[in-house]
């Protein structure tokens, strides 16, 4: 019967570890940036690195999208180099195009990614997709948050 307890014991401490709960603002948790026209990066603009947040917003074309700041490799942190105009990881070489997608190097594919969603008050207007495919810009006023506690796995290579 004491195995029992401790079985009993051990399965509420799973549970209560199987759903933490993140603050608003920390990593695993969900960050709302404000509005849009006024925290998202502009399609000519270089990416913008939230350091909190673990992830950086690059704008393709108009389209948006939210990478999880580690290199898929090793797990080093890779930086935006302004003049290749990619993403380079320092560890090992990696290299990433703007919207996240493997060029070469070791990284096994390319960079994972956060689920954007576009709100109007509390209603989603959009939201990423299952993929992580970069996400249109809703023309109409509309504010910005991005899921932290929600990574998806980039694209393999081969």
């Amino acid at each position: 019967s004491l195995g029992f307890v401790f079985l009993v014991g051990f399965g509420g401490v799973t549970y209560f570890f199987a759903f933490p709960r993140f603050q608003a603002g920390e990593f695993g948790g969900i960050f709302a940036l404000g509005n849009a026209g006024d925290v998202l990066p502009k399609p000519d603009d270089p990416p913008l690195h939230n350091q909190d947040g673990k992830f950086w917003l690059s704008n393709v074309n108009g389209m948006i999208i939210a990478l999880y700041d580690v290199c898929v490799h090793l797990g080093c942190l890779y930086q935006w180099q302004p003049v290749t105009g990619r993403f380079e990881c320092p560890c090992h070489g990696s290299k990433y195009k703007k919207d996240g997608t493997y060029i070469e190097g070791p990284a096994p594919r390319s960079l994972d990614r956060m689920v954007i969603s576009f709100m109007n008050g509390s209603q989603v207007v959009a939201a990423t997709d299952a993929k992580g495919d970069p996400l249109q810009i809703p023309s109409s006023p509309v504010t910005v948050s991005i899921n932290t506690g929600k990574i998806i796995t980039g694209q393999s290579h081969g």
